[in-house]
């Protein structure tokens, strides 16, 4: 199962975006978003929503539970 931050920055750089960039768009403070990239720490439950619905993925593919990313 692919961990969380790996899968985060694997979508982060599929569509070419900087991390300051995701954390801008999500409202996300940007030293919090590159610790949930180098596995420092989790996003709180909102955050986690909002970086799925950024990407436009499930939160299941997000956080590893599936390699489906459609949302259901």
């Amino acid at each position: 199962m692919i961990e969380f931050s790996e899968r985060l920055k694997t979508i982060r750089k599929s569509k070419k975006l900087t991390q300051k960039q995701v954390a801008n768009d999500t409202k996300i403070a940007e030293r919090a978003y590159q610790s949930y990239e180098i596995n420092e720490q989790k996003p709180l439950f909102e955050n986690l929503i909002a970086l799925a619905d950024y990407f436009d993925v499930s939160l299941d593919y997000l956080v590893g539970r599936s390699d489906c990313p459609e949302r259901r």
